[in-house]
């Protein structure tokens, strides 16, 4: 899962700075040459939404996710322990829910032959098939932390 991880990021620093390139070239051009283009606004959020999905199972590897450690501090350590594996649990369950959701979102784009409504009309199956395969990963990096945590309480017992 590290390999994986690690290629999505090498992946992530190249979309984002196509991203940056992308929209530099759009105000250039239309500063310069006076002429918009009309591909440049959705190319640039199809490149951040690839970013922020596949980069985000490598956040997690790291355990760097926003959390609110306001109850760690004042809770015991047991109850801290059943605190981060319930947190856990609850995060592996929403990010299954919605990786399952984003692959119903890519079939349909992809049966349908869904595009934007713009007059480039992207098709809708590069953002989706980018959420499923992002939060499959996280799903799946969150469930392998998670394992060894709840492998390790079945044996306090």
């Amino acid at each position: 899962m590290r390999a994986v991880n690690r290629a999505a990021l090498g992946v992530g620093m190249v979309a984002l700075v196509a991203a940056a390139l992308v929209l530099t070239y759009s105000v250039v051009s239309r500063y310069l040459f006076k002429s918009s283009t009309d591909w440049q606004d959705e190319t640039a959020v199809f490149l951040l939404v690839g970013v922020t999905f596949l980069c985000a199972a490598h956040v997690q590897q790291w355990r760097g996710h926003i959390g609110i450690e306001a109850l760690a501090a004042i809770l015991p350590p047991g109850v801290n322990r059943v605190r981060r594996v319930a947190v856990d649990i609850a995060s592996a369950l929403f990010c299954g829910f919605f990786a399952w959701k984003s692959w119903t979102l890519l079939h349909e784009a992809v049966v349908d032959g869904q595009t934007t409504s713009s007059s480039w009309a992207a098709p809708l199956w590069i953002p989706y098939g980018l959420m499923a395969l992002g939060m499959t990963l996280l799903t799946l990096q969150i469930a392998l932390q998670l394992w060894p945590r709840t492998r390790r309480h079945k044996a306090q017992r």
